[in-house]
């Protein structure tokens, strides 16, 4: 018990001692003559250390309304009638200008007059001796005088009486918090609590040697204390961000461009047919107005690689590619798409050259659990003369074990823009589950040669991010991690990996 009180913040020191059983906030408040805010927090501390038990009660109080403060300051409109006439007689008219009563007061005042035999009516009013009476009673102000009151302890009678009478009184639900003293709090209220401990060791303690005649607050780091919830980027935007900062230190440049493009740079520059399944509007979300084609000679280039192959070696796909196809804008599907506009531009003079990009990416998918109209990837190329497809598994492998993931698994696949193409899988040591991660492999000649003049190897991929983050957060539908949920939010890891 000694080592609690020890360890009892100043704040805590003024309060606990005025604590006995159902005391009310206000009444603490009144007594230590603290700020609200300061008494509740001392409250807090005091009941987690189990010295008092704090309950949350809701009483409806009786307050004054804004007649009733006009009663108080001018008197009762009845009484105002009554004095009008305790010596004189006197008709309506004059009884109204010289009590000064509105049309409201004086119907309240002759109703309630009338009901209890206080005037006698005619072409002039008189005072009855029941009217005498009534002007000594002073039930009604002595009542509204001790408002602010709780209804439990209002006199019912008066109370019913006066609701009835426009804006006398109001009520008002007023919420409390009752403490009472739990075994331990009486057991330290038996004992001297000091209040001449040394807060924080400052250096003005160590010089003046306050240390030597006082003690340090004893402090419970064991204590539970609200959680504190700092601001901090989204788990996901952190993840990208991570993403960028790996394909950065490994000495490449970021690719930027938008999200609106035509199905020329998105499809064709790509060496993907018109023809092709994944230029259905099931897969790609189309815009309703066409866009501008690029240089003509890379249009043409693009062209005739389709329809016969050009110069690359290949007979292309063998039929008539139409350029309103190309001109249709679409939300792009891939950011495979600012590779083809890299390499467009590209130099000769710049090989060889590392490009990467972080985007959002639309595809018209069936929304489930594991799959979303839009996602996050990154994109990556490498144009170099002595590039392989070894380095290509290299370069995968070193992005996927600086995310977390450092067991990798490659196998081939196809794609319409590369050859060879591969997919990998990354190992999820926590749910114990290969994890599909990444498509890519080495441009075929049909997409280099037109984009970039000649036939130089060009490693491309694109992995997507969010399902690598869905297994970095556990989370298991997809769909989650943009619900915005505030406890997911405030609970999510930061991503170091």
């Amino acid at each position: 018990m000694k080592e609690v009180a020890e360890s009892l913040s100043p704040l805590e020191r003024k309060i606990f001692p005025l604590i006995k059983d159902n005391i009310s906030l206000n009444e603490l408040i009144d007594k230590s003559r603290l700020k609200e805010v300061e008494v509740i927090r001392a409250l807090q501390w005091l009941e987690n250390k189990e010295l008092i038990n704090v309950r949350k009660e809701s009483k409806e109080i009786i307050e004054i309304d804004s007649n009733g403060r006009k009663i108080l300051k001018e008197d009762l409109p009845e009484k105002r009638f009554l004095k009008s006439i305790l010596n004189k007689e006197l008709s309506l008219n004059e009884i109204i200008e010289k009590a000064k009563l509105d049309k409201d007061e004086l119907n309240a005042a002759l109703g309630l007059l009338k009901r209890n035999s206080c005037i006698i009516l005619g072409n002039k009013i008189k005072i009855t001796e029941a009217g005498k009476k009534y002007l000594n009673d002073n039930r009604i102000e002595d009542f509204l005088k001790k408002l602010p009151l709780d209804k439990n302890k209002a006199d019912k009678i008066l109370y019913n009486e006066l609701k009835g009478r426009k804006e006398l009184i109001k009520e008002n639900l007023v919420k409390d918090r009752i403490s009472d003293l739990t075994s331990k709090g009486r057991e330290l209220q038996k004992l001297n609590l000091k209040d001449d401990y040394i807060e924080s060791l400052t250096i003005n303690v160590i010089k003046n040697k306050e240390w030597v005649n006082k003690k340090f607050r004893r402090y419970d780091i064991n204590i539970n204390v609200p959680k504190v919830y700092p601001g901090k980027k989204h788990f996901v935007n952190e993840a990208l961000d991570y993403a960028r900062r790996i394909w950065l230190e490994m000495g490449f440049k970021e690719m930027k461009g938008n999200i609106i493009q035509t199905a020329f740079w998105n499809f064709d520059a790509l060496y993907t047919s018109q023809d092709h399944s994944v230029r259905e509007m099931q897969d790609t979300f189309y815009l309703k107005e066409k866009g501008r084609l690029p240089d003509k000679e890379i249009v043409n280039k693009v062209r005739a690689a389709h329809e016969n192959g050009w110069n690359t070696g290949s007979k292309g796909w063998q039929y008539k590619w139409n350029p309103e196809e190309a001109m249709k804008k679409v939300l792009r599907t891939h950011t495979t798409c600012l590779s083809a506009q890299t390499l467009s531009k590209l130099k000769k003079e710049e090989l060889p050259a590392k490009f990467f990009s972080v985007g959002r990416c639309y595809r018209n998918e069936t929304l489930d659990f594991s799959h979303l109209f839009e996602f996050n990837q990154t994109e990556g190329i490498v144009v170099d003369e002595n590039a392989n497809l070894r380095h290509l598994m290299g370069y995968l492998r070193e992005f996927a074990t600086k995310m977390g993931f450092p067991k990798v698994r490659f196998r081939p696949a196809y794609f319409p823009y590369t050859e060879p193409s591969l997919e990998g899988d990354v190992y999820d040591p926590v749910h114990k589950k290969w994890i599909e991660f990444i498509a890519a492999g080495i441009f075929r000649p049909e997409v280099t040669k037109p984009l970039l003049g000649k036939d130089v190897p060009v490693l491309a991929w694109g992995p997507g991010i969010d399902r690598i983050i869905t297994a970095a957060y556990n989370i298991k539908d997809i769909r989650d991690i943009y619900k915005n949920d505030l406890k997911q939010l405030r609970e999510s890891k930061m991503w170091l990996k």
